[in-house]
């Protein structure tokens, strides 16, 4: 409980920091559209920051993690914590209102330069951002978010939930993000509630809902210890054309929920990519080297978040596995190539 409390304390405490990153004036700040005519008055030149100030501020990375109770901010905790190199790396890992909107973050934020989403965020910004796979580019595939439709015995099928209540979480979630993003892609309307799944299952069990979706890692904690009747169920969701410009092919199986999916059979689903990914500042700016140090200590030092005491998601990852629908930053793909060529070089 301690270290909770601990975490929560210091996830605020670097929520706080970034936020004075926002009104420093040496903080590096993406254009914004200005207009002649709202000219204000010319202000005082700030005074120059101390040495010392500067130093600090040099090689600070400001990350945008996500909500306080939800995997994402873990994560960019332990991340920091890793590179965390005095002042020649300072990851400050940042609250924020989770990863779906992180790349508003990411594009408008003063004192963001990296961030954790789920892929398909950026369907969002396709029309209000018409270049953004050039201003975000990814740098780790962290781990995939399955998608979970747990239905009541009396739906066979995702038709039978057609004009039926469906739970997709409180908003600000993975699932309240995309679960409705997935319903439309598969043209099934539904009466859609966003209450935390909590409530949602206990409506569930009395008949009130008719489903709830889930959009997060494998095993599910409410599944795995949670007592269903007979015809409690997942429905199977094929992975086809309509999901893969964001998602990937997914399963559930018996050793994922052994007291709801018999030996040997296997649900098929889709899951959600849940990405680092960085702003695509100019090559050999201030911000650009910030991103390429934050890459270099991260994959150099890989192994120890793979160690005892973080999180077991570290233990599954593939620095070199892609993102649908974007590209990987330069850096990374510099740091790849030049594993590559030593690994040739020593064979």
């Amino acid at each position: 409980m301690k270290g909770f409390i601990g975490f929560r304390r210091l996830a605020l405490l670097a929520a706080f920091a970034s936020s004075l990153m926002a009104v420093q004036p040496w903080a590096d700040a993406r254009p914004l559209n200005s207009q002649s005519h709202n000219a204000r008055p010319v202000r005082p030149a700030p005074s120059q920051p101390r040495p010392e100030v500067l130093s600090m501020n040099a090689w600070t990375v400001g990350l945008a993690g996500g909500l306080l109770e939800g995997a994402p901010i873990r994560l960019a905790a332990e991340i920091a914590r890793v590179v965390d190199d005095g002042d020649n790396l300072h990851v400050l890992p940042v609250v924020t209102r989770g990863a779906t909107e992180n790349v508003n973050s990411l594009l408008y934020l003063r004192g963001i330069d990296a961030a954790i989403i789920n892929s398909d965020a950026l369907e969002e910004y396709k029309s209000q951002v018409p270049d953004i796979q050039r201003r975000i580019a990814y740098v780790l595939n962290l781990f995939p978010s399955e998608l979970h439709i747990f239905v009541r015995p009396e739906i066979q099928s995702l038709s039978d939930l057609s004009g039926k209540k469906v739970n997709f979480n409180t908003q600000g979630t993975a699932a309240a993000y995309s679960g409705p993003l997935i319903f439309s892609r598969l043209k099934l309307e539904v009466e859609k509630t966003f209450i935390p799944h909590q409530i949602a299952l206990e409506q569930m069990r009395k008949g009130e809902i008719a489903a709830v979706v889930f959009i997060t890692s494998k095993p599910v904690d409410a599944f795995v210890r949670g007592r269903w009747e007979p015809g409690y169920k997942f429905l199977s969701l094929p992975y086809d054309g309509r999901f893969e410009d964001y998602y990937l092919p997914a399963s559930l199986g018996e050793a994922d929920y052994p007291n709801l999916i018999k030996p040997g059979e296997r649900v098929s689903t889709i899951a959600v990519p849940t990405a680092l990914v960085a702003f695509n500042w100019p090559i050999n700016s201030n911000r650009s080297e910030r991103v390429s140090r934050f890459i270099d200590h991260l994959f150099s030092r890989i192994d120890r978040l793979q160690a005892p005491g973080f999180d077991p998601k570290w233990k599954s990852i593939n620095l070199a596995a892609t993102v649908p629908g974007l590209t990987r930053v330069p850096a990374a793909q510099a740091w790849l190539d030049r594993q590559h060529r030593a690994t040739q070089a020593s064979q």
